[in-house]
C-alpha cells in the first residue's frame, strides 16, 4: 500500500469515488480512496437513485445539473454503465403554494438554460397514461429527470479515478487519524501508515467516528427510510417504453418506474431513528426489517394517483440508513479549526449532486476555493451549539417535512432555543417573534396584540403590517434593534494593527474611537466577507462581522499568522449589542449618558466607551438601517439592564423595539449590501461597490487574486430595483430578472417593502450589458412577470445626509 499521498478519501461510497475521480481530473493523482468493507457499503447500494436538476438554491441547481450531465459522459469515458435513465419526471402541484414555487422553479430554469417547463394535463396523460391528474393545478415537466444504477455511477468514478492515477483500497478501516506540526496527516489502518497533505471525511454513516478519530463532533444523525418495489404490472410492460417519474411532494410520495414494475418510496410522519450512539462497525451491505404500515398513508396516496399499483404485490422493500444534517443539506467543506481536513456527509439527494460534491471539493482542496458560493452547504453554518439533542430535532423535523414548501423567511422550531441572550424571557414577554441566526435566537419582529403568531408563505404574511409599523416608528422616531447575533472579535496586543492590516483590505484605523469598513478578500478575488473594526485602545481592536459567517471567517483568519503577543478572540458569547436608530435617536441618547452626542463631538465612523443608563458601552456611531444611529456593544451580564433603558427611553417619544426583518427593510431601502446575500466570494469588489474601500498601496489578504480582477469589467452590477407587486408579495431572493423580450438580466438576492418610501424593493444583480438605471424589466414573484424598474439609486436618502447628520 502507498505511503504518501496528496489526499487520503476516507470512505468507498459514491461520493468519496466521485471526490476521488475529481481530485485526480484536477490534477491530483497521487490520491488513494480507503474502504473499510466494498465499494458502495453503507448507504450509497440501496439508494432509489432518483435524479433531478431543479433546487430552491440557484447554486445547487447549477451543481445538480452538472451532475445529471456527467453520467453519460462518465461511460463514454470508463466503459463503465450507469444505468441511467430519463424518461423524464412529472412535478405536481395540488395547492396555490406548490404551484408559486414550481412556477418559479420554472423561471430559474429559463435563466439557467435548463430544460423545466409547464405541460398541460393532456401531454401529462400522454407520457403517464396510468396516472390520473384531476385534482392538479399545474404540471411541471423535466426531460432530463430519471434515475441511474447506485453501484454503476460508483463503479465509474472508481474507475475513472484509477484511470488517471488514482489507488483504491478495499477492506481496509482506517483506525487513526493524527495531524501534524506541519499541517499534513498520518491516516492509520491495518495495512500500514500513509502521510497525506489532505484527510477527506467521506465516510457516509460512519462520518461521525472517522470524525471523532481528529477530535472533532459532527452533527449527523442516521434515520430508517423504506421504499418498495413492485411485481411485474401487465399496464407498465404492454406500454413498451419507459414511464416518466412522478414528485407528487403535496402528497408526500416519489414513484417510479423499476422493471416492469414501480417504485414507491415516502417520508413518513412516523420516522424511526437508527444508531443514535454510533454506527455499528460491521453494518455493510445490510438492511432493516421491512415496516411497510409506517408508510401506508402515502402508499395510499400514490396509489390514488397511479391505481395500478394498488393491483400488484410487492417484489422487495428496502429499509435502509440515510444520515441526516440537521437542515437536510450536505455537511460539506474544510473543518476550520483543523488544518487540511476535509468533510463531505449528511448527503440526502447524493445521485442529484454526488458529481458536483466532487467537483467543488475538489477545486476547494486544489485551488483554494469552489467557483461558487456554497455556503448552503457549508459545514461551518453549524457550530458546537449544534448538540445532539439539537440535530435529533432539526433531523425529525426535516425528515417527517421532506417534501414540505420551505417558503420566504420561514423559521421552523425543531430543536429550539439552542442559544439565548439574558434578554430572551424579557422580549418575549414583549412579544417578540424569534428567528435563529448561528444558533441565537432573536427578534424578528414584535407582535402588536396578543394571539398573533407567525404565518408563511409566498404572499405578505400577518407580520407585514407589524413590520411595517416598526419601519415607521424608526425613520420617524426612533427604534432599537437587538444586534446582538452579529459576530464579535477582539484583537489585543502588540501586532493587533499589524495583523489586521494584512488580513483586510482597508486601512486599519491607527488612532484610538476611529472606525472603518472593510471587505476580506476571497482566494479568487471576489468578497469573502465585510466588517467594522474600531480601534478601541492602544494595541487594541474590536471587529464586527457576520454573526452566521462566524466560524466560516475562522478559515481566513487562519491564514494570516498572528504576531507574538497577540491575540484574536471570538468575543461574541459574552457581548451583546443594540442599534439605536432613527431622527431622533441622538436625542434620546442624551439623556441616558453624560457623553456629548453632538455631529461635532460625535461624528459618523467614530466610537467611544461611553456609559449608557449606568451601563459600560463601545458606542460606534455607525448603522446598518441607513439612519442617525449608534451600535452599543456591552458585556452580555449588562444586556437586560441596557435594554429596559433604551425600551423605556424609545417609549418615552413614540419610539419602541425593532425586529430584524424590519431591519431588512430599512437597508434594503438604503441599497446596503448583506454578506451571504449580496456579498460573496463569487463576486469582485467593483460589482458589490466596494472597491474603494481597498488600499492597493497595502498587503492584505489575498492581494494578488484581487489584482488579477480589479481592472476586469464588471460582469453583473449590485441594483436596487422597484417592483410592481400587484399579486402581494414581496421578493425574498432568489427570483430571475428578465427583460420585457425574454433576455436574462440577473437575479434578486434580497428583497422587501420599503415602508418608509412605499415601494416594493429587491436588491440583486443585473448585467450592464443587458439593462441599465432606468429600463423597465420583469422580476418573477410567484413565478409569474412582474414589472420592474432598475432604479439610478436607492430610494431613501441616497446621499447618506440621515446617517451622518
Amino acid at each position: 500500500m502507498k505511503t504518501h499521498a496528496q489526499a487520503v478519501v476516507i470512505g468507498g461510497g459514491l461520493v468519496g469515488c466521485s471526490i476521488l475521480y475529481h481530485l485526480a481530473k484536477l490534477g491530483w493523482r497521487d490520491v488513494v480512496l480507503l474502504e473499510r468493507d466494498e465499494l458502495t457499503s453503507g448507504s450509497t447500494w440501496h439508494a432509489a437513485a432518483n435524479i433531478h436538476g431543479l433546487h430552491d438554491n440557484n447554486n445547487i441547481t447549477r451543481i445538480q445539473h452538472y451532475t445529471m450531465n456527467l453520467y453519460k459522459e462518465l461511460e463514454k469515458e470508463t466503459g463503465q454503465g450507469c444505468g441511467v435513465f430519463q424518461a423524464g419526471s412529472l412535478y405536481l402541484a395540488q395547492t396555490e403554494a406548490r404551484e408559486h414555487q414550481l412556477r418559479l422553479q420554472e423561471a430559474k430554469a429559463r435563466y439557467y438554460g435548463l430544460n423545466f417547463y409547464e405541460i398541460d394535463k393532456d401531454r401529462a396523460k400522454e407520457l403517464h397514461p396510468l396516472a390520473q391528474f384531476d385534482d392538479i393545478r399545474c404540471i411541471m415537466y423535466e426531460p432530463d429527470g430519471g434515475n441511474v444504477d447506485p453501484s454503476g455511477v460508483t463503479y465509474a468514478y472508481a474507475a475513472g479515478a484509477r484511470a488517471m492515477g488514482a489507488t483504491i483500497e478495499r477492506f481496509c478501516p482506517v483506525i487513526g487519524t493524527e495531524p501534524q506540526p506541519d499541517g499534513s496527516w498520518i491516516v492509520r489502518t491495518k495495512k500500514g501508515d500513509i502521510h497525506t497533505q489532505w484527510v477527506v471525511n467521506a465516510a457516509g454513516l460512519w462520518g461521525r467516528e472517522v470524525a471523532a478519530l481528529a477530535g472533532i463532533t459532527l452533527p449527523l444523525q442516521p434515520t430508517e427510510h423504506q421504499y418498495f418495489v413492485t411485481e411485474a404490472i401487465p399496464e407498465v410492460a404492454a406500454l413498451g417504453r419507459r414511464l416518466p417519474s412522478i414528485a407528487d411532494r403535496d402528497g408526500e410520495y416519489y414513484f417510479r418506474q423499476e422493471g416492469n414494475g414501480l417504485l414507491i418510496g415516502a417520508y413518513e410522519k412516523y420516522m424511526k431513528f437508527w444508531a443514535e450512539n454510533g454506527t455499528p462497525l460491521d453494518f455493510a451491505h445490510d438492511l432493516f426489517p421491512d415496516d411497510l404500515d409506517r408508510i401506508m398513508e402515502n402508499v395510499i396516496r400514490a396509489t390514488e394517483r397511479v391505481p395500478v399499483a394498488a393491483t400488484a404485490g410487492v417484489k422487495r422493500v428496502i429499509n435502509g440508513p440515510m444520515i441526516w444534517s440537521p437542515d437536510s443539506s450536505a455537511l460539506w467543506g474544510p473543518v476550520p479549526e483543523l488544518r487540511n481536513y476535509f468533510v463531505c456527509g449528511g448527503i440526502i439527494p447524493g445521485f442529484s449532486q454526488s458529481g458536483g460534491l466532487g467537483l467543488l471539493a475538489a477545486q476547494w482542496m486544489i485551488e483554494g476555493e469552489p467557483q461558487y458560493d456554497m455556503f448552503a452547504w457549508d459545514l461551518a453554518r453549524f457550530g458546537d451549539w449544534a448538540d445532539k439533542k439539537f440535530t435529533k430535532a432539526r433531523v425529525q423535523d426535516q425528515y417527517t417535512h421532506r417534501f414540505a414548501i420551505h417558503f420566504p423567511n420561514e423559521e421552523r422550531s425543531a430543536g429550539r432555543p439552542a442559544r439565548v441572550r439574558p434578554a430572551y424571557e424579557m422580549q418575549k414577554e414583549m412579544g417578540a417573534v424569534f428567528g435563529m441566526n448561528c444558533g441565537w435566537e432573536h427578534p424578528l419582529w414584535f407582535a402588536d396584540r396578543p394571539g398573533v403568531t407567525e404565518t408563511v408563505g409566498f404572499t405578505r404574511q400577518n407580520w407585514w403590517e407589524p413590520v411595517g409599523h416598526e419601519v415607521r416608528m424608526l425613520r420617524e422616531q426612533v427604534g432599537v434593534i437587538d444586534i446582538s447575533n452579529f459576530a464579535n472579535y477582539e484583537i489585543k496586543g502588540p501586532g493587533a494593527r499589524d495583523w489586521l492590516d494584512r488580513l483586510v483590505a482597508n486601512r486599519v484605523p491607527t488612532v484610538v474611537g476611529r472606525s472603518c469598513l472593510t471587505p476580506l478578500i476571497g482566494v479568487r478575488g471576489g468578497i469573502a466577507g465585510d466588517f467594522t473594526i474600531t480601534m478601541t485602545g492602544e494595541d487594541a481592536y474590536m471587529m464586527v462581522g457576520s454573526g452566521m459567517a462566524e466560524r466560516y471567517h475562522q478559515r481566513f483568519f487562519n491564514m494570516v499568522d498572528l504576531p507574538a503577543g497577540t491575540t484574536c478572540e471570538v468575543a461574541t458569547n459574552r457581548i451583546a449589542g443594540y442599534n439605536v436608530a432613527g431622527p431622533k435617536a441622538r436625542d434620546m441618547l442624551q439623556r441616558l449618558t453624560n457623553a456629548d452626542l453632538s455631529n461635532e463631538a460625535f461624528p459618523f465612523m467614530r466610537s467611544a466607551t461611553i456609559e449608557v443608563a449606568g451601563v459600560t458601552c463601545l458606542a460606534i456611531r455607525v448603522s446598518f438601517t441607513g439612519d442617525l444611529g449608534w451600535e452599543l456593544h456591552c458585556a452580555e451580564a449588562d444586556q437586560v439592564r441596557l435594554y429596559t433603558a433604551l425600551v423605556a427611553a424609545t417609549r418615552d417619544i413614540g419610539g419602541g423595539p425593532v425586529g430584524s426583518r424590519a431591519l431588512g427593510s430599512l437597508r434594503i431601502e438604503k441599497g446596503y449590501g448583506s454578506w451571504g446575500r449580496e456579498y460573496s466570494p463569487e463576486y469582485w469588489p467593483q460589482e458589490v461597490g466596494l472597491e474603494r474601500l481597498i488600499k492597493a498601496d497595502k498587503e492584505f489578504l489575498n492581494k494578488a487574486a484581487w489584482l488579477k480582477t480589479k481592472d476586469n469589467p464588471v460582469r453583473e452590477v449590485l441594483s436596487v430595483f422597484e417592483i410592481e407587486a400587484a399579486h402581494g408579495a414581496d421578493a425574498s431572493g432568489g427570483e430571475p430578472i428578465f427583460t420585457p423580450d425574454g433576455r436574462p438580466v440577473g437575479r434578486v438576492t434580497s428583497g422587501a417593502y420599503g415602508y418608509s418610501v412605499g415601494k416594493s424593493l429587491a436588491i440583486g444583480y443585473a448585467n450592464p450589458a443587458v439593462a441599465k438605471p432606468g429600463d423597465v424589466l420583469e422580476v418573477f414573484l410567484l413565478g409569474k412577470p412582474h414589472k420592474a424598474v432598475l432604479l439610478a439609486e436607492p430610494p431613501f436618502d441616497p446621499a447618506g445626509a440621515r446617517l451622518r447628520g
